[in-house]
């Protein structure tokens, strides 16, 4: 575990560093809502999975089996949960109404468990599933939990199964959100299937499909909730649609082209030509305004009230980017295969498009570097009201690809890689001053030196 301070984004200064697992990195990250799980991307890939819980605690797993509980203020490890025989694909927590907060992990073992994250303790054990679980999702308003691989099941806090639906084509199931009214959406390939869950007195659960939204052209990637009244989806071929809760119909689209294609109605930005992969949604997150989608090595911020892209940076990074964070309306959050975590800010469209700054791979820096990546395209500066990100602050500290981070507010930021590590980043001046406060307390305790 890594840990560092870091001043006004500029500079950073390290204070220890360890080994946390066998395996590379991934996680979880806190919504406004309560905890997004994220499962492994793709089966056998290699990570971890971090979740955030209570307000001084996350736990982190990767596919040694291994699952830990960290301190957020001091980055301590504080419990090791050992039970898996293979890698970790999902992880959650579940809160059972009492206050306390158990968690609930997916392994490539084709097993789920339960914890106790104060002792330790496996308090519960399913095995011999018939496929891995790559998603989870609790609903504890209703006090049940949902598992997707190729079924989708229901339990409840006791682990007994209720329902469950079969086999869900061969790419099984990518990503599972909540909806109002008890349904549940469920991306599985090129669709989504919602589901509506009806609780009987006897304690019995029904799960019932109501429709299927078949719009995208390709595997969906990504699936989140924007708001109470509206959802959002990305797919391998860039796609992004946005869906009404209530009716499930779709209310926008926007496709993100590369290469020229006969005109179409849809909207549609076309940018240069990179590698094939770079198409793919890898990522979407929401404030409730605006959607940050991360297509390819750049960033793209949509609206949804005025239903359109309203700035973007086609080349944010190096390399695919992995993950992303709205921090306002105005300022945002990145991480890449390339190794760097970047701050932006949305600024207005200037006459020549400033290009970003690329970073130092592997350095341990915090800030601009001089290196500057390739120009917007300019078939994109055509679009009306069109604005820019402009590159605030570089995080970088890993030697392998970010895949993931987790922000604590004003306790710190957490970011984990494929080289293994954690990284705990902290306020400087935040920290600077708590610790002229504890040794002025200090000295008051002892009657001054």
């Amino acid at each position: 575990f890594i840990y560092f301070s870091f001043f006004e984004r500029k500079t950073v200064q390290g204070q220890r560093a360890s080994r946390v697992h066998k395996s590379d990195v991934l996680l979880g990250f806190p919504t406004e809502g309560g905890v997004e799980t994220i499962p492994l991307r793709g089966a056998g890939s290699r990570g971890a999975l971090i979740a955030f819980f209570l307000s001084s605690r996350f736990a982190s797993a990767g596919d040694d089996g291994l699952v830990l509980v960290w301190s957020v203020e001091t980055g301590e490890r504080l419990q090791e949960l050992r039970g898996h025989a293979q890698q970790i694909t999902a992880i959650s927590t579940f809160s059972c109404g009492d206050g306390f907060t158990s968690l609930i992990t997916a392994s490539s073992d084709r097993s789920l468990s339960l914890w106790d994250p104060d002792t330790g303790n496996r308090v519960q054990t399913i095995s011999d599933l018939q496929s891995s679980v790559k998603c989870l999702l609790v609903l504890e308003r209703l006090s049940v939990w949902l598992s997707g691989g190729e079924e989708l099941c229901v339990w409840d806090k006791d682990f007994q199964l209720l329902c469950h639906r079969q086999k869900h084509s061969d790419t099984g199931i990518a990503a599972l959100v909540e909806l109002p009214k008890n349904c549940v959406a469920v991306a599985v390939d090129k669709e989504i299937v919602i589901y509506r869950l009806t609780l009987s007195s006897d304690s019995s659960v029904l799960l019932d499909e109501i429709t299927r939204c078949s719009d995208h052209h390709d595997q969906i990637r990504a699936l989140i909730n924007v708001n109470d009244g509206t959802f959002a989806s990305g797919s391998h071929a860039g796609e992004l649609i946005l869906w009404d809760s209530a009716n499930f119909r779709n209310v926008a689209y926007e496709h993100i082209l590369w290469e020229e294609s006969q005109p179409s109605s849809q909207m549609e930005i076309r940018l240069a030509t990179p590698k094939p992969s770079e198409m793919s949604i890898q990522h979407l997150t929401s404030n409730g305004r605006l959607i940050l989608a991360a297509v390819g090595s750049g960033l793209y911020v949509y609206d949804i009230v005025t239903k359109a892209v309203v700035a973007y940076r086609r080349a944010a990074h190096d390399s695919n980017v992995l993950h992303t964070m709205l921090l306002s309306d105005g300022e945002l959050m990145s991480c890449s295969e390339d190794g760097s975590v970047r701050m932006w800010e949305i600024q207005d469209l200037p006459l020549a498009a400033e290009p970003a700054s690329a970073g130092f791979f592997g350095m341990w820096t915090f800030g601009r570097s001089s290196k500057q990546l390739g120009p917007q395209s300019k078939k994109a500066l055509e679009i009306p009201n069109l604005r820019t990100l402009e590159l605030t602050g570089d995080l970088i500290g890993h030697s392998g690809a970010v895949q993931m981070f987790l922000s604590f507010r004003e306790k710190g930021l957490v970011t984990c890689s494929t080289d293994h590590l954690l990284i705990l980043w902290k306020d400087g001046e935040r920290q600077s001053r708590l610790r002229s406060q504890a040794l002025f307390q200090k000295l008051e305790e002892n009657g001054g030196l």
